[in-house]
């Protein structure tokens, strides 16, 4: 035993036994962190077997480049390699543990516009176990450090290295095709980055999404107007006849679109220990004079809050790789909600209680044609007036006031709320709500948020009434994702009452709210099934504008021809028949997997699935191509980017000069503010039963540089 254990040792103590050794370390822990932190669905032997020695090609050929240097700089290359390795797997496990996905060079890319309060959040999701990425280049340095492993000055012979490259690029042809004949179109069809993981691994799935970004950047330069044609011959085969019933009656409205920050429609009606946790949210959504949506589901991307935006004023979907808003958004032509109502008389404004670059707003709100940008320079400070990402609730809702009443009528007013933001945490004096008990950190803390985001609605909907503003507004409210990911099954299921949450459980978890409330209008639950990207149309056709005129990809809700077919970010869809997850089928009414399908079933999803793929690839290239740029639709007038400027001197000057048209509720009220009408019970504001200060100088009109001077956001 003793001399089989020295010819281990002289063999690891080779330059090439070191390899070795590095190589096979390296693929345990990768094939450990496949089956512990990612959720790739595996099924099949097949699968079972490429998951396992997928990472192995691409290891020999990254390590293998210490094998064509010299003595100890070999051994270092080797560790460095490993190292970058590492830390690029471990970055994707906490990504992912969040959102599901794997990181995008487009994401890395735009990571400068979404690093705000991002530190506190990644640390909330960071498990102990993950930080096992790391030890097989612990074991390795201590193995060289105590020198158990002595580095060898012995070369490897350069052909010896070619040879091993060969190899690696042979054995990463041979998973290629491996991979495809189990998952044929592997690299072309597919639009979830789990399938290029499970099949070919994490190193391979960033070489095709480096390739891809680079394709994207080529798809720009070499577009041409001709490439639309697809595009109009598309839309033109699939488009619904609006529903002339509603076609025009909120028109001339106001329009408000309450952005309602990771809540998911289980919230509407949801008890929590005898409470309800969104009273005020529950008797919007069950009012007669509101439309709402009990089938509506997100489809958002990696893009999350910027891809529900994009979908929500543009109807196009968010990009596979990353956020649009990011990559495109200060370059790309649009023809926006914005920009459409602003060309018809409306003024349009964006309300955000966050630094301006957040998601790239700052240049994508100018490319979308936004009069006015209010952002975190707008509102006040003070001790504890935010969480997270931004303003509190509360407090953000009744600032925004102060400018919306100062908008002329009729306006678009998007306000974004962000207190319902992962990671759910709430200080002691606005909790009104006890935490669930499921264990899970992540879940337990949503119902606190959610009722907080709930409680500063009603505050809002109470100063509307006051105002006079209710009773001629369209107020949109929708949630722009999943607050609780897939990833946190056993808790979902605890909170939901249920034995088990698998996967199509997951698919129908991604329904939001979507709620359209106007005094008069007949409502009721609508039971269509529909996602973010119809809300658009279906918003132009109760404001009397034609979307037909307009490249967008979804529909009018309350058509009675429209296709249900509801296209999820990954190539996944929901229909009211079928739901498709992944390469599983199942029946959407009783969740019943299909373990076989008949050939009526076949057609009726080949047909979903073909138009899913293709919406989702000539949505792509709209963006990635910048096709807008190539069409003018008629009557409407291409933005230009120049025209606009958010500065909160220049915004506030702007706003005063308006006042004179005497359509603002301001101006209607002879000049005078009705901020002091905001009734909330923010306790930030309370001082004896008083608000502070900064209530009483925060309206426009009284607006003074002290103010100014307390953001913590400079104007530029």
């Amino acid at each position: 035993m003793k001399q089989i254990g020295r010819r281990i040792r002289a063999y690891f103590n080779t330059r090439f036994g070191f390899f070795v050794l590095a190589i096979v370390l390296f693929w345990l822990k990768t094939y450990w962190a496949y089956n512990t932190k990612f959720n790739l669905g595996v099924k099949g032997d097949m699968q079972q077997l490429l998951l396992a020695i997928n990472p192995i090609p691409t290891t020999i050929l990254l390590f293998g480049i210490a094998l064509y240097l010299s003595g100890h700089k070999s051994y270092i290359t080797m560790l460095i390699v490993d190292t970058l390795t590492s830390v690029w797997l471990f970055a994707n496990i906490l990504y992912y543990r969040e959102f599901s996905d794997f990181l995008t060079f487009a994401l890395i890319k735009g990571s400068g516009a979404v690093s705000n309060n991002l530190s506190k959040g990644i640390l909330g999701i960071m498990d102990p176990s993950d930080w096992y990425v790391f030890l097989d280049v612990i074991v390795l340095i201590l193995l060289l450090l105590f020198r158990v492993i002595r580095m060898s000055t012995a070369p490897v012979k350069k052909r010896t290295a070619v040879a091993i490259s060969a190899l690696a690029v042979c054995l990463i042809g041979a998973n290629l095709s491996m991979a495809y004949s189990d998952r044929s179109g592997l690299l072309t069809r597919t639009f979830d980055n789990n399938y290029i993981v499970k099949y070919l691994g994490l190193n391979a799935y960033t070489v095709v999404d480096g390739v891809k970004t680079a394709k994207t950047s080529a798809a720009k330069a070499n577009a041409k107007a001709s490439d639309l044609d697809s595009v109009k011959k598309f839309l033109k085969n699939n488009q619904a006849t609006p529903n002339v019933e509603y076609t025009g009656v909120a028109k001339g409205k106001n329009v408000f679109i309450i952005h309602l920050e990771s809540f998911q429609q289980f919230l509407i009606d949801f008890k929590w220990q005898g409470t309800e946790v969104t009273p005020n949210l529950n008797k919007l959504y069950h009012e007669s004079d509101t439309l709402s949506f009990d089938n509506f589901f997100n489809q958002v991307g990696q893009g999350k809050t910027a891809d529900a935006e994009m979908m929500l004023e543009n109807s196009l979907y968010g990009t596979a790789e990353g956020s649009a808003m990011v990559a495109d958004g200060t370059t790309n032509t649009f023809q926006a909600a914005p920009a459409i109502l602003g060309q018809m008389g409306y003024t349009t404004a964006a309300f955000h209680g966050d630094v301006p670059s957040f998601w790239n707003r700052d240049n994508a709100y100018r490319s979308w044609g936004y009069d006015y940008f209010i952002s975190k320079a707008y509102y006040p400070s003070g001790k504890g007036f935010e969480v997270g990402y931004g303003l509190k609730d509360k407090i953000f809702m009744k600032y925004s006031t102060q400018y919306v009443e100062q908008l002329p009528q009729p306006f678009y007013a998007k306000l974004i709320t962000v207190t319902n933001h992962y990671p759910y945490e709430l200080d002691k004096k606005n909790q009104s709500i006890a935490k669930t008990k499921t264990g899970d950190k992540t879940v337990d803390g949503y119902v606190q948020t959610a009722k907080y985001l709930d409680q500063s609605i009603g505050e809002f909907m109470a100063w509307l009434k006051t105002s006079g503003l209710e009773k001629n507004s369209l107020l949109v409210f929708y949630g722009d994702h999943y607050g609780i990911s897939g990833n946190h099954k056993k808790a979902i299921a605890k909170l939901l009452g249920r034995s088990d949450f698998n996967d199509f459980d997951n698919a129908q978890f991604q329904r939001v709210p979507l709620m359209l409330h106007m005094p008069g209008l007949r409502g009721g639950v609508n039971h269509t099934y529909g996602g973010e990207i119809d809300v658009l149309p279906t918003l132009e056709n109760l404001l009397g504008v034609k979307s037909s005129n307009y490249i967008q990809f979804g529909s009018d809700l309350l058509s009675k021809d429209r296709d249900q077919t509801v296209a999820f970010r990954n190539g996944d869809f929901v229909t009211p028949t079928y739901t498709k997850v992944g390469s599983s089928y199942y029946e959407t009414q009783t969740g019943e997997l299909i373990r076989k399908l008949t050939a009526e079933q076949k057609d009726a999803v080949d047909t979903a699935t073909n138009r899913v793929t293709t919406a989702l690839s000539l949505s792509d290239r709209v963006l990635n191509s910048d096709l807008l740029r190539f069409y003018t639709p008629n009557g409407f007038t291409k933005v230009d980017k120049s025209q606009y400027s958010y500065n909160k001197k220049k915004a506030e000057k702007k706003l005063k000069e308006a006042q004179s048209e005497n359509t603002s509720v301001m101006s209607q009220n002879k000049g005078e503010s009705l901020l002091d009408k905001y009734i909330t019970d923010a306790p930030e504001l309370a001082t004896e039963g008083e608000t502070q200060d900064a209530e009483s100088s925060s309206s426009a009109k009284k607006a003074d540089s002290k103010k100014a001077s307390s953001s913590k956001q400079d104007d530029k």
